[in-house]
C-alpha cells in the first residue's frame, strides 16, 4: 500500500498521480510514464495519468503524490493508504476509434464517452483524437446526440416549470459584457433568469470574472436557487453546478488547440444550457472579421445547427447576428468591463453607448419570450426599464444577495499609452490582437490588468494621440503586453478625406 500524499499541483480538468522512482512497494519501471493508472482507496477508483518522480524531496517511497483534482476525487485524507494497477483503456475508446475511422457513431456510443470523459478516464491525447477526429466529420444528428450526452452525465437543474430564459454569447469580441445588463434588465420584468457562466480560458475575462469584481460568483445549486428564488435572476459561475462536465473535460483540450468547429460549439453550450434548466434562449452570434464567425455565410451556418438541435431538445431558440468588428465598450478585462456595465447600469454620461445598446437590443428579444407582452415591445421594455433605473436596482439586489467579492481591486498600477502613428481615421480593431494584449497584461488573473479604449472605429485621431492604455500590475507581464502592442497595436489607420 502507498500513503497518499496531496501536491500542490493543478493539472487543470486532468486526473495526475505521482509515484518515486524509487518507490519500497511498486516497480516504478512496470508503470511507464504517461500510463493511466488505476487507483483504489476506500470508497472510490479513480484513474489517472502517471507521472514519474527522481527527487526524493518531492516524493518518498512509499507515497503516491497525487494532483489537486485527483486529491479531492478520491476523498481521502492525507496519509490514507491505496492500491495501484495499470488502467485499462475505457471501453468507449473503440468508439473514438471508430470516429477516427470515419464513421458516424449512435446515440449509445455518444453516451459512453460523454460518461467516460467526465469520469476522467481519458488522456489529453485520446481527447485530442477524439476531438480532431469530430473536427473532420460529424453530422448533425451527432451532434444531437453528443449534446444529449454530455447534459445527462453531469447534474441537472429544475426550476419548478415555468418559463425559464437564458442569453448567451458565442464569444470572440472584447468586452462584450452584455449578460451582466441583460439579467437585471430581464429579472427587474419578472422573467426567471438563472445565469450560469464560465470563466476565461484563453480571453481577457468571462462573464464570471467580471461579476467576481462586484458579487461572490462561487455558490453552490442550493445558493443559487435562493437568489433566484428572492431576486428572479442570478450571474454565476457555473463551476460549482457541474453542468455538463464533459463538456469542461473537452474544453481544456480543444482551446489550447484552438479547435472551435461549429459541431462542437453547439454541443458544449446547448448541453449547459439543457442541464441549467433553460426552456427559452436568446443566442448572440457576433459577425465580424476578426470574431469567430468572419462572414455571413458561417453565421447562416451556425445558426441553422444550432435551431435543428435546439428544436430536437425541446429548447425554443431565437439567433440574432450582432456587429463583431471591434471590442464593444471600452475596457478589456474584469475590472474595466465591471466599470463599463455599472456606467450604463447607473445611466452615467461616461457609459460606452454600443455596449448600453447592445444590451438593450439582447435583452428586449429576451423579453419577447414573455407571452404577456405585446410583440415589438420588448426593446421598448428593456430600454424603459434600464432608464427608469429598475435594473439597477435589480443588479444591486442580486449583487447584495450573491455576497460580496473575494477582494477589492482595482486598475493596475502599471500603465503605457499606446499611440497613434499617423493622423487619421481609425478604420479596423483587430479583437484578437487587442484580447491577446489584455490576456499578457495579466488579465483575467490579475482583475486590474487589460486595456482600456480610447478609440473606437470611424473617430479621428491625430499622430501621437492614444489609442488605448495597457494597464498591468506585474513588471513582467507589462512587458509582455508592451513588447506585443509594440510590434503590432492591432489599429489600422486611414487618411482622412480631403474636405
Amino acid at each position: 500500500m502507498l500513503r497518499v500524499r496531496k501536491l500542490g499541483i493543478d493539472t487543470s480538468q486532468e486526473t495526475v498521480a505521482f509515484l518515486s522512482r524509487h518507490c519500497a512497494v511498486y516497480r516504478a519501471e512496470e508503470f511507464i510514464a504517461l500510463a493511466r493508472i488505476e487507483i483504489a482507496g476506500r470508497q472510490r477508483r479513480i484513474v489517472a495519468t502517471l507521472n514519474v518522480v527522481d527527487d526524493p524531496a518531492i516524493l518518498g517511497p512509499d507515497e503516491l503524490g497525487l494532483s489537486l483534482l485527483a486529491f479531492r476525487q478520491l476523498d481521502l485524507p492525507e496519509g490514507d493508504s491505496v492500491e495501484i494497477a495499470q488502467a485499462a483503456a475505457p471501453a468507449s475508446l473503440d468508439h473514438v476509434r471508430a470516429k477516427i475511422d470515419g464513421e458516424e457513431l449512435s446515440a449509445e456510443a455518444y453516451r459512453a464517452i460523454a460518461e467516460d470523459l467526465a469520469a476522467h478516464r481519458y488522456s489529453k491525447m485520446e481527447i485530442a483524437a477524439f476531438l480532431i477526429a469530430s473536427a473532420r466529420f460529424t453530422t448533425a444528428p451527432e451532434v444531437l446526440s453528443l449534446t444529449r450526452a454530455m447534459a445527462a452525465v453531469g447534474s441537472r437543474l429544475a426550476w419548478n416549470g415555468g418559463m425559464v430564459v437564458d442569453k448567451h454569447c458565442i464569444g470572440g469580441v472584447p468586452g462584450n459584457r452584455t449578460s451582466m445588463i441583460v439579467v437585471p434588465i430581464v429579472a427587474a420584468h419578472g422573467l426567471l433568469i438563472p445565469k450560469t457562466s464560465s470563466r476565461a480560458i484563453t480571453s481577457p475575462a468571462g462573464t464570471a470574472d467580471t461579476m467576481e469584481v462586484l458579487a461572490r460568483v462561487d455558490l453552490g445549486p442550493d445558493e443559487m436557487r435562493e437568489v433566484v428564488a428572492r431576486e428572479k435572476g442570478c450571474l454565476v459561475w457555473g463551476g460549482h453546478a457541474n453542468l455538463s462536465p464533459a463538456d469542461d473535460v473537452l474544453i481544456t483540450v480543444e482551446r489550447p488547440l484552438s479547435i472551435d468547429t461549429p459541431e462542437q460549439m453547439v454541443a458544449s453550450i446547448l448541453s449547459k444550457k439543457l442541464a441549467a434548466g433553460s426552456t427559452h434562449l436568446l443566442l448572440d452570434l457576433p459577425v465580424g472579421p476578426t470574431a469567430k464567425l468572419r462572414d455571413r455565410n458561417r453565421f447562416v451556418t451556425l445558426r441553422k445547427l444550432f435551431e435543428y438541435v435546439s428544436d430536437q431538445l425541446g429548447l425554443q431558440t431565437m439567433v440574432v447576428a450582432t456587429d463583431g468588428s471591434q471590442p464593444i465598450g471600452r475596457g478589456i478585462g474584469p475590472w474595466f468591463e465591471a466599470r463599463d456595465v455599472m456606467q450604463v447600469l447607473e445611466g452615467d454620461p461616461a457609459a460606452p453607448r454600443d455596449l448600453a445598446e447592445r444590451a438593450v437590443f439582447l435583452a428586449g428579444h429576451v423579453l419577447e419570450f414573455d407571452p404577456a407582452l405585446r410583440g415589438g415591445q420588448g426593446i421598448a421594455r428593456a430600454r424603459a426599464l434600464l432608464e427608469s433605473g429598475a435594473a439597477l436596482q435589480k443588479m444591486r439586489a442580486i449583487m447584495a444577495a450573491q455576497g460580496p467579492p473575494p477582494a477589492a481591486c482595482a486598475p493596475g498600477r502599471l500603465v503605457q499609452d499606446v499611440v497613434s502613428p499617423r493622423d487619421g481615421v481609425v478604420s479596423a480593431i483587430d479583437c484578437l490582437r487587442l484580447a491577446r494584449i489584455a490576456r499578457l497584461a495579466g488579465a483575467p488573473i490579475d482583475k486590474g490588468a487589460g486595456v482600456d479604449l480610447f478609440k473606437k472605429i470611424g473617430q479621428p485621431v491625430d499622430r501621437g494621440e492614444p489609442l488605448y492604455r495597457i494597464h498591468a500590475a506585474f513588471d513582467a507581464d507589462f512587458r509582455f503586453a508592451a513588447r506585443l502592442a509594440a510590434e503590432g497595436d492591432g489599429y489600422a489607420i486611414a487618411g482622412r478625406a480631403a474636405v
